[in-house]
């Protein structure tokens, strides 16, 4: 078609090395398609590891809108990704990088400038950043809805987008099947709620799993409940590592042994919640190592649990701590906060337990003797 490639090494987020390529010749359009991945929870990400991220997508695309400002452009593409549309697990850096080379694109168009941002999904070609998917990782993709789009169809999509008016395309290939079973467990994004509303009855009938769980479990000897979650444990663990069955899942094996990562954890605890209507931390699999264990933690935390019996008093006397911390030193009557302790205690060893030296010391102890206790037993100065 008589165009001529050239190539030129340049650091794009580097403002000075941009500005000495660009000011080489005339230019009638940019694509901007640099990224760079480092999945990872939000809690283990680190400034440098955020950086990393950004720079080429932030960085890059914000100099290259500057320095073109300009020229009289015919285009400017910014390929950026639908994990910032969906929000992927894991990808908290990735999703706000191209999340504002969607803004970027607004903001020119409301300037009169020419912009697209193409939030692209998977590609079935293997190259650039899809090209370092491991295959654990495409199937992860594949179950929440998202396939890769053929070389072909891709451009062609480029192609529409080019003539289109719009700032924000996302150019994606949808499992509806798959997007219907993440709607039905309560992990699909809300984004995409609307691509399956005709499965508003399955959905609803779906919603009242953890109520269901809880009746399964009601009235059944520890025993059994344990057995019931373990299998529930199993089944969910099977799906997200894409076993046939849940009988390929050991429940004693360590979940570091069986190929969980962050992202997978987070998979896995997304389905739990949805199962049980628990809250449940994105350590879920690192705090309770495999199967089983998760399953005695269910057991206990669930409605009837031991543990569910202790949270809200451990929460409330979190709550009183604090409070106690709050006034202390203001004049409060301490004979009177001191009485209903004690009271409270008295009545706590209602149940007919010989009290223990703490128990002795309180019940003998001055207003100062018992808020000085308090004080030390619980970190309080």
């Amino acid at each position: 078609m008589g165009a001529k490639a050239e190539v030129v090494a340049c650091d794009a987020a580097d403002r000075a090395a941009l500005a000495t390529v660009l000011d080489t010749r005339s230019w009638s359009g940019v694509v901007h398609t640099a990224g760079v991945v480092d999945d990872g929870v939000l809690s283990s990400l680190t400034p440098e590891r955020v950086e990393r991220v950004l720079r080429p997508k932030v960085d890059a695309a914000w100099h290259l809108h500057e320095l073109t400002a300009g020229m009289d452009l015919s285009m400017f593409v910014l390929f950026s990704s639908a994990a910032g549309v969906f929000g992927n697990a894991g990808q908290a850096s990735y999703a706000a990088g191209n999340a504002f080379l969607d803004a970027l694109a607004a903001h020119r168009r409301s300037q009169g400038l020419p912009a697209v941002s193409l939030a692209w999904g998977l590609w079935e070609q293997a190259g650039g950043m899809a090209g370092d998917l491991a295959e654990g990782d495409r199937e992860r993709l594949a179950r929440s809805g998202v396939t890769g789009l053929p070389t072909d169809e891709a451009l062609a999509l480029l192609d529409t987008a080019l003539g289109g008016e719009d700032a924000l395309l996302v150019p994606v290939r949808l499992d509806l099947a798959a997007l219907r079973a993440g709607h039905e467990i309560g992990v699909l994004p809300q984004i995409l709620h609307g691509l399956v509303r005709g499965q508003a009855g399955r959905t609803a009938e779906r919603a009242g799993n953890a109520d269901a769980l809880l009746r399964d479990l009601a009235g059944k000897p520890e025993d059994e409940r344990r057995a019931l979650l373990t299998a529930l444990v199993r089944g969910l663990v099977a799906d997200v590592l894409g076993h046939s069955g849940p009988e390929q899942v050991d429940p004693d094996r360590a979940f570091s042994d069986v190929g969980f990562d962050s992202l997978t954890a987070v998979e896995l605890r997304n389905a739990l919640t949805a199962a049980t209507g628990l809250d449940l931390p994105a350590t879920l699999v690192f705090d309770h190592p495999n199967p089983a264990v998760l399953a005695e933690h269910l057991l206990q935390t669930l409605p009837g649990g031991a543990e569910a019996v202790l949270v809200p008093v451990l929460t409330e006397l979190d709550r009183l701590e604090g409070v106690l911390a709050a006034v202390e030193g203001e004049g409060v009557d301490r004979s009177r906060v001191a009485a209903r302790l004690q009271a409270l205690l008295a009545r706590w060893g209602d149940d007919g337990a010989a009290p223990d030296d703490t128990t002795d010391l309180i019940e003998s102890a001055s207003d100062d003797e018992i808020f000085d206790f308090i004080g030390k037993e619980f970190g309080i100065s």
